[in-house]
């Protein structure tokens, strides 16, 4: 009797708990969610896939140039082999103008004098390293990595981050993702490509649920290998045009990653072809990198047995 006596103030002891508490007070503990930025607990914003889409292709089309100054911080290596090596800031002026002319040129740090100057037309490129002496050109394809980290350097893979391209109705199939937990609050677009019945992500793009401005930008190769890692933040007006003035662009296959700060910046102000003009200097080792050997001959056909002549005796 005692016990069953127990056990029924127990649950009428629960019972009163939860109705004139409810749960927070009784069983439950209220946690809030902080983020970063200057409202730790903002409120987030909800939009749809088709304006995200919208808001890509308004951005790359506000942009027909820019000319900007910026500070570098290189980095060679890669976090699966777990070994990255950082540089000093490196002064650098980037100049562009579509559809795919893009230059850039590297100072080094403190004296100023020119590291590197590199351009590209959209399919092939010129990198010119002065304390080398070297003069390299080639396609922008990659195919085979090289050992040498500078040979893997493209001004394409500049131009892929800083001008995130719009969606292609044509060729591009899109799925919308919404990460949002106690550490993201994301919308991803997903961009998916099909190659003789075969589908792969081609990109994905990360928007913050925070502003809606373009956070992440990943760019994957036919079998899902990551290409291009870039990541956006700080954006400023330049020129009434909204640009990230913070961008992080990652290159694992290549080993190598840069940081990039603008200064200053210049858009839709024009730039002149001469812009563009990268000569090789006199007394410079040219090196041709990024094409795939030429086949080797066919060998020719051995030729036939020689008949013996028979001698008369």
């Amino acid at each position: 009797m005692k016990l069953m006596l127990r056990r029924r103030v127990r649950a009428s002891l629960l019972i009163v708990c939860l109705t004139s508490f409810g749960l927070s007070s009784c069983l439950a503990r209220r946690r809030v969610i902080t983020r970063s930025g200057k409202n730790p607990t903002p409120v987030l914003l909800v939009t749809d896939k088709d304006a995200l889409i919208r808001s890509v292709a308004t951005q790359y089309q506000a942009i027909r140039d820019l000319n900007a100054t910026v500070d570098m911080v290189p980095a060679i290596g890669s976090a699966e082999k777990s070994h990255i090596t950082e540089y000093k800031d490196v002064r650098a002026f980037i100049v562009f103008r579509k559809p795919a002319d893009i230059r850039i040129i590297g100072l080094v740090p403190v004296v100023r004098n020119k590291a590197f100057d590199m351009v590209s037309n959209g399919t092939e490129f010129k990198l010119y390293v002065p304390a080398k002496s070297r003069f390299i050109v080639g396609n922008n394809e990659l195919s085979q990595p090289s050992p040498n980290k500078v040979e893997n350097l493209r001004p394409q893979h500049f131009l892929d981050a800083l001008l995130v391209r719009p969606v292609d109705p044509k060729t591009d199939e899109t799925l919308l993702e919404n990460l949002t937990d106690e550490e993201n609050a994301a919308y991803i677009l997903h961009i998916v490509h099909g190659d003789h019945g075969q589908m792969h992500i081609a990109r994905t793009i990360w928007f913050s649920r925070l502003n809606l401005r373009m956070a992440r930008q990943i760019i994957y190769d036919a079998d899902g290998s990551i290409l291009t890692d870039a990541r956006y933040s700080d954006w400023q007006s330049y020129d009434r045009v909204p640009f990230p003035k913070h961008i992080e662009i990652d290159r694992p296959r290549d080993e190598y990653a840069v940081v990039i700060n603008i200064l200053k910046m210049d858009i839709n102000s024009g730039i002149g072809d001469d812009k563009f003009v990268l000569e090789r200097p006199e007394g410079t080792a040219l090196q041709t990198v990024g094409q795939n050997p030429p086949p080797a001959p066919a060998e020719a056909p051995a030729p036939p047995p020689r008949k013996g002549r028979n001698r008369k005796k």
